[in-house]
This record gives C-alpha cells, structure tokens and sequence, in this order.
C-alpha cells in the first residue's frame, strides 16, 4: 500500500463544470491505481466570489462516485493556523505589510524610471514599516507580502515535465494574507497540505505558476516533506480559451437536469483522457481499467458540440 496522500480541493465559487469534473476524475483515479489517502477540502476563502454553501459541490462529487476519507475540511474555520504561519513568515523577515493598492502598482510598472512595463510588484513596501501597526497609521488596508526568489524555482512535474519559473518577475513579491484580513490562496494551501501530510497533488496546469509560489513557502516554513505534482491541460472551448459561461453552460448540474447519469460523465471523461476510442457511457470501475495517465495528450481538451450533444442526449 502506498503512502501517498492526495486531496480534492474544490473552491464554492462556482458550481462545477466538465472541466473541474475531468481533474477530479484523474485525481481520483491516480489515487485508486496507486493506493493513495483521498481527503476532501473545500476552499471557501475567496471573499466575494464565493456562492452560497458547499452542499451541492459535496453532492455533485458523490454523484459522480468519487470518494474520500474522513472530515471534509474548510479553509474559512483554519483562519488561525494560517495567522501562526504568517507570524513565523514575519519573525523570520520573509514577510512584511503592503499598504499598495492595484493603482499603485500599475502607476510604478509604467513609470519611465523602471523601463518596460512590467506587471512585477516593485517592492514598494519592502522594509518600509517597522510592523503592521505602522502600516495602518495612514489609514490605508493592510496586506501582506512575501519577498519572492531571485533565482528561478526550479521543480519537476509528474505530468508537465521540468518547470522553470522567476518568481521575480513573474508578479514579484506575492500576497499571502489579504488587507481583508484573510489568508491568501498560496500560503492557505501550502497549510493545509502540510497539516495534513498530503504528499501527491493532481490539478490544473493554470496552477504551474502557483506551484512556484508554494514550493517556496514550504521552504520558508520550513515543510520538508517531498511532494508530487501533476498539473494537467486545461479543458477549453472551440475558440481556445479556457472553458467558461462565454461556450455554453458545461456545469454538471445543468446536464444532470437533462438526464445525464454519472457514467455519461466518466465516458465522455474517459474519451477525453484517451481510456476510451469513442464517447460511450462507464462507470467508475471501468474507467479505471482502461485509464492510463501516460496515454493523456499533454495538449489542452477541446470540449466541442459533439461532447455537449453526448451529455445532453441530443444526436450531434
């Protein structure tokens, strides 16, 4: 039995759609063939773009036949644990407060002074104030940044292959605790995947860059453990860019008001992994039979009106 842990991590800011079906699918079946630990984790930090409760998103993924181990964990009842690492971030100067708005940033990316435009924070805030109480004298919201390296990240990828990434001058100096008082996507997964000893994590290669940023703050944190990544191609529509309301509605719920059953939703998912010579209906056993992660083209997946009629029963 392997010692792998893996996590589903949905975020309720949206319902789920083919696309985010198909990466939780692939976890899914990776942990299966392999024996991982599956954990549940529903990412709730995002402010004003979360919708409603995580009930349907829960649903939706046991529809489907996926399954996990133990308590479903939430990122909005962990606020402490991530405060803690940010004051080790700050007691070790790796952290510090940012009164910078996104005005400013833009204004200092185009000053003629710094040459070409560049969407890299300049480190404005950088050893300004002595601590955080002296960043909100002027009134202004207080967020937090960590100092990025100056050499690339340098890692290897189980599906995307070895990655180069400079932190520098991709966005520079990065956000881990927002002037909303909460902490940011990077340091709150980071966390989370340490506490609970995930160790083998499958998602979406928009995320490669973030990768990065979280490799590097398990460093500055001192997490030591090794981890295992696959960041996969995207699903996208027929006009190339990632797949969204602007192609039609492709969430799960929609296709389940048509009638759709799970099995729909893994064949097309096994077609679109190259399980599968044509869209056919499979249940999750046979699924993971047939898949194999090396026979996955490395290029995003078109989801086209073939795929839609499929789903929605309806003859292309």
């Amino acid at each position: 039995m392997s010692n792998g842990i893996t996590r589903l991590a949905p975020s309720p800011t949206g319902a789920l759609h083919v696309g985010n079906a198909r990466t939780f699918v692939i976890n899914h079946l990776l942990a299966r063939q392999n024996g991982w630990r599956v954990l549940l984790r529903i990412e709730d930090l995002d402010g004003p773009r979360i919708k409603g409760d995580s009930s349907a998103m829960i649903d939706e993924l046991s529809w489907l036949g996926l399954e996990w181990e133990g308590p479903v964990v939430r990122q909005s009842e962990r606020g402490e644990l991530y405060r803690q690492a940010l004051n080790r971030l700050w007691s070790e100067r790796w952290a510090y407060p940012c009164i910078c708005s996104r005005r400013d940033i833009e204004i200092a990316a185009s000053a003629p002074n710094l040459g070409q435009a560049s969407a890299a924070y300049p480190g404005t805030c950088r050893g300004r104030f002595a601590d955080e109480s002296q960043a909100r004298q002027g009134g202004r919201p207080v967020a937090w940044r960590v100092i990025a390296p100056l050499a690339p990240m340098l890692f290897d990828d189980r599906f995307a292959g070895p990655q180069s990434v400079d932190l520098a001058s991709a966005g520079g100096d990065f956000v881990v605790f927002k002037n909303d008082s909460q902490a940011a996507y990077q340091l709150a997964v980071v966390v989370d995947d340490s506490a609970a000893g995930v160790n083998r994590i499958v998602r979406g290669d928009d995320l490669l860059e973030s990768c990065a940023r979280q490799i590097h703050l398990r460093r500055l944190l001192g997490f030591d453990e090794p981890i295992e990544y696959w960041h996969l191609p995207l699903v996208i529509g027929p006009d190339g860019r990632r797949l969204a309301k602007r192609h039609g509605d492709s969430r799960l719920c929609y296709y389940r008001r048509l009638g759709c059953t799970p099995q729909r939703i893994l064949g097309l998912i096994g077609f679109m992994c190259g399980a599968f010579g044509s869209r056919r209906e499979a249940d999750m056993n046979d699924l993971m039979e047939a898949f194999d992660i090396e026979r996955m083209s490395r290029s995003p997946v078109v989801f086209g009106p073939d795929d839609d009629a499929f789903l929605a029963g309806r003859k292309a």
